[in-house]
């Protein structure tokens, strides 16, 4: 007889909701716990319509994957648990983490690579290059602004000439040996004198039509006018007497030998620089030497030291000093010895502006602390005055540019050279205009 089943959903009474037992969970027939029910599983394909059997039954087809059976994939645990026909994880093949057939769309795999925006990126790094140079311009200027020693008031300098055209620069090489040990003056042949002389003084006019260095012999004759003590304030009056150029600088420093030159020139003096011996040499091995052309014959003196044979050589900072205050070697002449000192500076500016310095912060640095150290300037000296001093050093035998010694026209019976006042005249008319130099020596 056949017995009529009701629905699978419907339990026995004594298996009601109410009534199933404190077993693993809420619905649970059997003994797995209910945790184990409710994990995921998903089986590849759909299921089987009704009436064809899954695989392995009756007319189906084969099982792929080695005749594994194509598992069920149980979703939502519960009470509520069925079949999930529409997911495939790949789980039967291995690929649990991949996508398949029949997986939602893109699931498991990765989209393409964006292309690079590299309008972008150049963007970014020249905006961090720009701001890393402009951070290190900024950080060079204030630590070399620092380093200068603004030592010389101007404003104590009475009864000056107007200011004409161009700027006019009153450069000094002194023989002060301050700082210095005592092996290091028995290197550099600078002997032990107290106080400091001045071994060359030179204008550097820096203009539009074309730069002009002009050597002032420290042989050459002059009067000490009346000045005020740079020290003491007090006004000395000028008694006519007339004395070497360097005793000015002897008797009452900077002060005095800018006053001296001006009342002797009529130029006006806009700023003043001044090296010592031990600067002068520190920054030629900072550059790594100077190269020089000895002329023939060579050149001995033992006073400065100096002892070079003919032809092309690079001179370190001891052979370079001595080679700029020899005069013994040059028979004692004064107007050879700043010829020597021009030419030496020319090389030594070029030298230094060059790409392998300027370019390479091992040397530039180094070459800048040197030369800052040592120098001499005045209150209102700034870097960019320096700057510009420098450069017109370097371009004064190049171009529209010329160097020169003061033109004289004798000298006094001490031996002291006398300026030729005609063409003293003509050439401090054509600086103070900023005309181009026609004067020779």
């Amino acid at each position: 007889m056949p017995c009529t089943l009701g629905p699978m959903n419907d339990w026995p009474e004594a298996w009601s909701d109410d009534n199933r037992g404190s077993r693993y969970g809420r619905g649970s027939a059997g003994a797995q716990p209910e945790s184990a029910r409710v994990m995921r599983q998903v089986r590849r394909g759909q299921a089987a319509p009704p009436g064809q059997g899954g695989y392995g039954g009756p007319g189906a087809p084969a099982p792929p994957y080695g005749g594994v059976p194509q598992q069920p994939s149980y979703v939502n645990g519960g009470d509520d648990t069925v079949y999930d026909d529409g997911y495939d994880s790949g789980y039967n093949t291995g690929q649990v983490y991949g996508g398949g057939p029949g997986g939602p769309p893109g699931a498991g795999t990765r989209g393409p690579r964006p292309a690079p925006n590299w309008r972008r990126r150049i963007k970014l790094t020249s905006i961090t290059v720009l701001v890393v140079l402009v951070a290190t311009t900024v950080g060079t200027y204030f630590w070399a602004d620092s380093k200068l020693n603004r030592e010389v008031d101007l404003s104590k300098v009475i009864d000056r000439p107007e200011a004409g055209e161009g700027t006019n620069y009153l450069i000094v090489g002194s023989d002060s040996r301050a700082g210095m040990s005592a092996e290091e003056k028995k290197k550099l042949h600078t002997g032990s004198a107290e106080g400091k002389r001045t071994d060359s003084m030179m204008i550097l006019h820096v203009g539009g039509n074309g730069d002009t260095l002009i050597s002032l012999p420290r042989d050459s004759d002059v009067e000490i006018p009346t000045f005020k003590g740079s020290d003491s304030g007090k006004t000395y009056p000028g008694t006519g007497r007339h004395v070497k150029l360097n005793a000015a600088y002897a008797e009452d420093g900077p002060e005095l030998l800018v006053r001296t030159v001006e009342f002797n020139t009529g130029l006006h003096i806009d700023h003043y620089v001044e090296i010592g011996f031990a600067g002068f040499a520190n920054i030629v091995d900072s550059v790594g030497g100077v190269e020089i052309d000895i002329p023939k014959g060579g050149m001995k003196d033992t006073k400065s030291g100096a002892d070079f044979e003919a032809g092309k050589q690079t001179l370190n900072g001891e052979q370079a000093l001595a080679f700029v205050r020899t005069r013994y070697a040059l028979k004692g002449s004064d107007l050879d010895r700043t010829k020597n000192q021009q030419k030496f500076l020319n090389a030594l500016a070029n030298q230094v502006a060059t790409p392998s310095t300027i370019l390479n912060p091992f040397k530039l640095y180094p070459t800048m602390g040197s030369g800052l150290d040592s120098l001499i300037v005045d209150k209102d000296m700034g870097l960019y005055d320096l700057a510009k001093m420098f450069w017109a050093m370097k371009g004064v035998n190049g171009g529209d540019g010329k160097s020169m010694n003061m033109p004289t026209s004798g000298s006094t019976s001490s031996g002291n050279l006398i300026w030729d006042k005609t063409k003293l005249k003509t050439l401090v008319d054509e600086l103070k205009n900023d005309e181009k130099v026609t004067v020779s020596e």
